[in-house]
C-alpha cells in the first residue's frame, strides 16, 4: 500500500479531542489554547481595529513630519521608529512566528485581512474568477511587489512604504468587496505575503485538524464556514488555515481541533499534506528573487552589469534611460540624494530576475537529481514528479532564515550595544540552524520515501548541495562579506 493511500485511510478515522486523548504534543497546553482563543474570538475584532489604525500610522503618519536628522535613532523620530517598527520588528517576528503559531497573524491581527472581510459584506460578493483562483496568481503578486519595492527603496523612503503598503491595503479592501461570499479571497489568492507564509506554516509547531477527518484531496470550495475557502473535512495541509478559530467549536462533534507537533513535522511527512507543485516552485522563484534583491547593494558585480548595459544602451542611441523615471515606480528623492534613472530601474529588475532564474535553476536541477536517485532506491511506487515535488520542500527553513536575517537586519541591530560582535554571532548560529534543519528534512523526506538506512545517502547528497548553495549565496547580503 502506497503511504499517501495508507494516510488517507487513517485520516477517515474519528479522532478524540478531550483532555489527554488528544493527538498530538502536550495535549493540556493545545486544550487551553484552544479554549482561551475561542472565548476571545467575538473580541477580536477590536484586535483587527487596534492593528488597522497602528498599520495606517505607521505607513502615512511619516509623510506628514518633517524629515528627521540623519543621526536620529529610532526613539528620536517617528519616522525612525515606524521603519524599524515595519523592518526590524513585524517582518522578521512574523515570519518567526510561523514556527510557533502557524498563519496566527493573518487570522488574529492582520489588518488586510480583516479590511478586505469587512469589505466584502458591503460589496456585490461576485463570484471569485478563474484567473485569481489559478494558483500561479499569488506568486506573480509576490514577485511585483519584490521587484517595486526594491526599485522604489521600500526600506528606505516613507514614500515608498506607503505605496506599497498603502497600496497593497487598498487592493485588498477593493478585492474582498468585489469577490467572494463571505469569504477572504485575498487572503487566498493575491496576498504576496500569504503565500509565504503559507509555505513556511507547514513548518510550525501548530496544526489545526479535522475530528471527523474525510479521505481526499485538499480541495478549494465556497461552501465551507472557512475563510479562506478550505474543504474542512478533507483539512490535512496547514498553508491556506489562517486560525481565526471560526471552525473550532469544543462542544460539538464536528469541526476542527487545535493540535501541537513538532516543527517541521509536516514537512518530514509531507506525501501525507498534500504536498503541491506551486509552492515548491514559488520557495525556489521567491529565494532567488528576495536573494537577487540584496546582492545588488552587497556585490561589485551589480556595477559592472550597470555598466555594460548602460553601454550598451548608449550605443544604440538610446539615452533616455538616462532620465529619472516616474516616482511612483522608482525612487527620485533628490533631497535625499537618490535619484534613479530608468538604466538602475531596468537593472536593478534585471539582476534581481536573473538571480531568480538561475537560483531556481539550480535548485529545480538538485532536486530533480535526488529524486531520479532516490527512484533508484526505493520501491514504494511513487512518481519522480510526487519523489521531485516531495524534496524541495527541504529548502524552507535555510530559506526562511535567510528571508529574516536578510529582510530582517534590522532587528538584530540593537544587540550591538551589549557587545559589537553579539549581532554576527547571533545571526550565524541562526543561520546554521536553518542550514541544519534543512539537511534533516531532506534526510526525513527520503525516508518517507521508503528509503532505508545508507540507501538516503546518495539522494540526499544533491539536496545538501541546494542547500548550501542558497546559504552560501545569502551570505554576502546577510553578513556583509
Amino acid at each position: 500500500m502506497s503511504t499517501s493511500l495508507a494516510a488517507e485511510r487513517l485520516a477517515a478515522i474519528p479522532v478524540q479531542v478531550q483532555g489527554a486523548d488528544r493527538p498530538g504534543c502536550l495535549p493540556k497546553l493545545a486544550g487551553w489554547l484552544e479554549g482561551f482563543f475561542v472565548a476571545q474570538r467575538e473580541r477580536l475584532f477590536w484586535v483587527h481595529l487596534a492593528f488597522f489604525l497602528a498599520f495606517l500610522a505607521l505607513i502615512f503618519l511619516p509623510l506628514l513630519l518633517p524629515e528627521p536628522p540623519e543621526e536620529a535613532g529610532i526613539f528620536d523620530h517617528f519616522t525612525r521608529f515606524a521603519n524599524f517598527a515595519l523592518w526590524g520588528l513585524w517582518f522578521p517576528l512574523v515570519f518567526l512566528s510561523v514556527l510557533f503559531s502557524g498563519r496566527s497573524w493573518c487570522g488574529l491581527m492582520c489588518p488586510m485581512g480583516a479590511a478586505a472581510e469587512w469589505a466584502n459584506r458591503k460589496g456585490p460578493q461576485r463570484p471569485i474568477p478563474a484567473w485569481m483562483r489559478w494558483e500561479g496568481t499569488p506568486i506573480l503578486s509576490f514577485l511585483l511587489i519584490t521587484l517595486l519595492g526594491q526599485t522604489l527603496g521600500v526600506r528606505d523612503h516613507p514614500e515608498a512604504i506607503a505605496e506599497i503598503f498603502g497600496g497593497t491595503l487598498l487592493i485588498a479592501i477593493l478585492v474582498g468587496f468585489f469577490y467572494g461570499r463571505a469569504k477572504r479571497a485575498w487572503c487566498r489568492h493575491l496576498c504576496p505575503i500569504g503565500l509565504l507564509l503559507g509555505v513556511f506554516s507547514r513548518l510550525g509547531a501548530v496544526q489545526f485538524a479535522p475530528k471527523k477527518p474525510k479521505p481526499g484531496s485538499d480541495r478549494w470550495t465556497e461552501k465551507t464556514p472557512c475563510p479562506t475557502m478550505i474543504d474542512l473535512p478533507r483539512k490535512r495541509a496547514s498553508r491556506h488555515c489562517i486560525q481565526c478559530f471560526r471552525c473550532v467549536h469544543p462542544e460539538k462533534r464536528g469541526g476542527l481541533f487545535l493540535q501541537l507537533r513538532r516543527p517541521g513535522e509536516e514537512i518530514e511527512r509531507i506525501q501525507d499534506h498534500h504536498p503541491n507543485a506551486y509552492e515548491v516552485w514559488f520557495l525556489f522563484l521567491g529565494t532567488g528573487i528576495a536573494l537577487g534583491g540584496f546582492l545588488w547593494l552587497a556585490l561589485p558585480s551589480y556595477w559592472d552589469l550597470r555598466e555594460w548595459a548602460a553601454n550598451w544602451f548608449f550605443d544604440q542611441g538610446w539615452f533616455w534611460v538616462g532620465e529619472p523615471g516616474p516616482a511612483w515606480l522608482m525612487s527620485v528623492h533628490p533631497d535625499r540624494r537618490e535619484v534613479f534613472t530608468w538604466l538602475d530601474f531596468f537593472s536593478i529588475s534585471g539582476f534581481m530576475l536573473g538571480w531568480m532564474l538561475g537560483l531556481t535553476a539550480l535548485l529545480a536541477s538538485t532536486t530533480a537529481l535526488s529524486a531520479w536517485l532516490a527512484g533508484r532506491f526505493a520501491q514504494d511506487g511513487l512518481r519522480w514528479k510526487e519523489r521531485f515535488v516531495g524534496l524541495g520542500y527541504q529548502y524552507a527553513p535555510v530559506a526562511m532564515v535567510s528571508l529574516v536575517l536578510g529582510l530582517g537586519a534590522a532587528l538584530f541591530q540593537p544587540l550591538a550595544d551589549w557587545h559589537p560582535e553579539l549581532p554576527a554571532l547571533v545571526k550565524t548560529l541562526f543561520f546554521l540552524a536553518g542550514l541544519f534543519w534543512s539537511l534533516w528534512l531532506g534526510d526525513r523526506i527520503l525516508r518517507q520515501q521508503g528509503l532505508r538506512g545508507v540507501q538516503r545517502f546518495l539522494p540526499a547528497l544533491p539536496g545538501m548541495l541546494g542547500s548550501l548553495a542558497v546559504g552560501f549565496a545569502w551570505w554576502p547580503g546577510i553578513f556583509g562579506v
